[in-house]
């Protein structure tokens, strides 16, 4: 929220310093994010003087320009050099001494210097209005009317505005504050609780509204009470469409807004005054003379002022005539229906729009509009007349015209205010201050809240209407709290409090660990956006993913079915940022949905890793990451937890070229895959990345339920066997496993791949297998005869099983 400190003033009955007032914002919850000052003309002219051109004559080394001379009044008259073709003798014109600073439109800042321009010297400079930040012109020199009196400052001539400018970063549930008299309404709160001064705002009243004629009746209907439930308008006619008065135009620029004519601007001014949206129509557009405020049917067509075509749905509330739609309701207006210079009548809304009505509107076509803010928030039902008349009042005395109706209001059902019962004994319990009962009620009467009843221990209050966020005792305790200062609230010297006893502790701690020994391998820790774009999945994953009802964007629409997407948004963006090497994990949620409250939210420990494994050294070359790397990382981290998966099973999803799932007690634990070009390439990444999904819910209650166990180390020695065979290429290493373990050999303590080797000379399809085997008997040592026979039956299984070839 924009907030500007002259216009602020003229609602506030004393005189604050900018910076003390930033300070009081603060303290009141309107945090000043920013402070700085505005200047209608950049410098604000400083150094530029009024100046005459006494005489000009040809440069005589350029023909292009003007050797002059100009009288500024406090010293000679200078000599400057000019390349502008309108300069002519007795002119009055701004001039630019050296020393002076000047701020282009276009281009940096210039200092003036003693200059000589093709062997002339030139002592400043006569200014274009661009050259000065007054205008856009470069055509020639500003020349000025000839009572301009010659040696007066630039900036006592012009008087450019200036100001200080607030962006005050406000809360969602702040609705009051969106405007200079709610800003305004808190200040003078602060001023009667710290200063002791009993103020209220200098608000501008319309006591003067009356209407001048009937000539333009225009008709109401409401037929959404429930979207709308109250609507105002007032019709204003033979009004005349110009630009604004300067004042105007200046307070709209300093917030940052562009003035287009005075009746937009003065509806935006109202706006940003009041914190009320207002929507001029052009009355003679209004067809059949009635306004209607309903809802269209689905996939209507509407065409809105920034001349794109929309399909409406059933739920948008449209402001109608009797044969179309003239403007979504509180969001955005109509492409034919607007304000354009040939406007004579305007027909002038003031409404109340339910706030979850219009976010939703307001998300569904991404119009994301001021109004639109301010209605989604909640605005002050009971001030749409008062406002329209404030309106209507300054329409009349900027543009002309009548006043050609009365007041309009459709409220068929008055809302009443909510009332709040707040205890002392409460507030002192959460604010840790006791209050006396009167400073309480004049805090709270000073921001608008009425005192309903009043008792020994207890205040009830009547909530204004600009305060829609107020329901709860908790609400009240807040207001008093700000108003009144958090840095006033006493810090006692000892706090009581109960230790917390926390829940999961043993997978936060395996969680911790796991981190800690990844960060340990050269691995980074990311979080990414749980909500995520639904183009990336496929129509069948979609069909039980959970979706955003009110989405901040296209691209951010569902909860994600599944991790690999955002990750890979994670790689995508390092790989732009030519960070090659990467190894990431994560821990996190995936969501789906399988009906109306039902759903399920796992825990995931995911790995990416791509680019190199290892760098360029003296000692060896890099090498880069694959397949078995990542498989190697993930049986490491299964080891830190005491986990053993019973099996591996090949991996077949379209978004893998390939892959292992990891089973325990026939349950998926864990996934392990290469990720498909195809998905990549959705990503614009070029290189291989490898991706492992662990099922954290699962492996995580393993791990807490194992108990650790120690083992005495071996006195007696471990013995190693090594063996060849020649088997064929498709046979999986896992089957070598498989059917070992069927002998159930008690003293056979290991077994590991050490070497594949494949050649023509093996025979076509075949490879050759080296496996290692370890045996250990704690009790003895272990005799060649009895490892003899346990190698005999195991490549006597090998053989059988597998028709594997024993190479000896």
């Amino acid at each position: 929220m924009t907030i500007s400190y002259k216009w602020l003033s003229e609602y506030l009955p004393v005189t604050i310093e900018p910076e003390r007032l930033s300070r009081i914002l603060t303290s009141i919850g309107l945090e000043v994010e920013s402070m700085g000052k505005y200047e209608e003309a950049k410098g604000g002219l400083k150094g530029l003087v009024i100046g005459e051109v006494l005489t000009t004559e040809k440069h005589p080394n350029a023909d292009k320009l003007t050797l002059t001379t100009v009288n500024i009044g406090s010293t000679a008259p200078l000599q400057i050099v000019c390349g502008a073709p309108n300069v002519a003798a007795g002119q009055k014109v701004v001039v630019a001494p050296v020393g002076t600073t000047i701020y282009p439109i276009n281009g940096e800042p210039l200092t003036m210097k003693v200059a000589k321009i093709r062997s002339v010297e030139s002592y400043g400079m006569i200014c274009a209005e661009d050259e000065i930040g007054l205008g856009t012109s470069h055509a020639g020199i500003l020349v000025l009317p000839a009572g301009a009196k010659v040696g007066t400052t630039a900036a006592d001539y012009f008087k450019p505005y200036e100001d200080w400018i607030y962006e005050i970063g406000l809360t969602p549930n702040r609705m009051d504050a969106m405007s200079h008299w709610g800003v305004a309404r808190d200040v003078c709160a602060y001023l009667n609780h710290h200063d002791k001064k009993a103020i209220k705002p200098k608000l501008p009243t319309s006591n003067s509204f009356k209407s001048d004629n009937h000539s333009l009746p225009i008709g109401v209907k409401v037929e959404n009470v429930l979207s709308c439930p109250r609507y105002s308008g007032v019709t204003i006619s033979n009004v005349t469409i110009e630009t604004s008065p300067t004042w105007l135009q200046q307070k709209l620029k300093a917030i940052g807004l562009r003035p287009i004519n005075n009746i937009v601007d003065i509806t935006n001014y109202i706006q940003h005054e009041t914190g009320q949206p207002l929507h001029a129509f052009d009355a003679d557009t209004i067809s059949g003379k009635k306004v209607i405020v309903k809802n269209l049917a689905e996939g209507t067509t509407f065409v809105t002022l920034d001349e794109k075509e929309r399909k409406l749905s059933a739920e948008d509330l449209m402001i109608c005539n009797d044969k179309e739609g003239m403007c979504i309701a509180g969001v955005f207006g109509g492409l034919h229906s607007g304000v354009t210079d040939s406007t004579k009548n305007i027909f002038l809304e003031s409404a109340c729009f339910d706030a979850v009505s219009i976010r939703k509107t307001s998300f569904r076509h991404g119009l994301r509009t001021d109004a639109a803010s301010r209605f989604e928030k909640g605005t002050d039902i009971s001030a749409t007349v008062t406002v329209l008349k404030r309106a209507a009042l300054l329409i009349k005395e900027i543009c002309g015209g009548e006043i050609s109706s009365d007041i309009i209001d459709v409220y068929p059902q008055q809302k009443e205010k909510t009332q709040v019962a707040i205890k002392y004994h409460y507030l002192k319990k959460l604010s840790g201050k006791n209050y006396h009962p009167d400073t309480i009620k004049d805090i709270l009467t000073s921001l608008g809240f009425e005192i309903v009843k009043e008792g020994i221990d207890e205040l009830r209050v009547a909530v204004p209407y600009h305060k829609p966020d107020i329901s709860l005792p908790a609400d009240l305790v807040e207001e008093i709290l700000r108003i009144d200062g958090l840095d006033n609230v006493t810090i006692p010297d000892s706090i009581t409090i109960t230790p917390a006893v926390e829940e999961n502790y043993a997978t936060e701690v395996y969680k911790e660990k796991t981190a800690d020994y990844l960060v340990g391998l050269g691995f980074y820790e990311i979080m990414t956006n749980s909500i995520t774009n639904s183009a990336y999945f496929s129509e069948e994953e979609l069909a039980s993913s959970v979706k955003m009802l009110n989405n901040l964007s296209a691209e951010l629409n569902i909860l994600r079915p599944s991790m690999l997407e955002t990750g890979l948004e994670a790689i995508a963006h390092n790989l732009n940022r030519k960070n090659n090497d990467l190894r990431f994990f994560e821990f996190g949620k995936t969501y789906s949905t399988s009906g109306s409250a039902q759903y399920k939210e796992p825990e995931h420990l995911c790995f990416y890793i791509t680019g190199k494994n290892s760098e360029d050294s003296w000692r060896s070359k890099s090498t880069n990451s694959d397949f078995y790397v990542l498989k190697g990382v993930v049986a490491k981290v299964l080891q830190l937890l005491g986990i053993t998966v019973d099996s591996f099973e090949a991996l077949q999803h379209p978004k893998f070229e390939t892959g292992l799932q990891g089973m325990i007690k026939g349950v998926v634990v864990l996934q392990i895959a290469i990720v498909h070009k195809k998905v990549l390439n959705r990503f614009d990444i070029k290189q291989p990345v490898f991706f492992a999904d662990l099922n954290w819910n699962v492996l995580s209650k393993i791990a807490t339920a194992t108990k650790p166990s120690f083992n005495q180390i071996p006195k007696f020695q471990a013995v190693q066997r090594d063996l060849a065979m020649i088997v064929p290429s498709q046979l999986a290493y896992e089957e070598v496993e498989k059917t070992v373990q069927k002998i159930k050999l008690n003293k056979l303590q290991g077994l590991k791949l050490f070497d594949i080797f494949e050649s023509e000379k093996l025979g076509a399809g075949k490879k050759s297998l080296a496996i290692n085997f370890t045996f250990l008997d704690e009790e003895k040592t272990l005799t060649d005869k009895e490892i003899d026979g346990w190698m005999n039956k195991i490549m006597t299984a090998l053989e059988k099983d597998l028709q594997a070839e024993i190479r000896k």
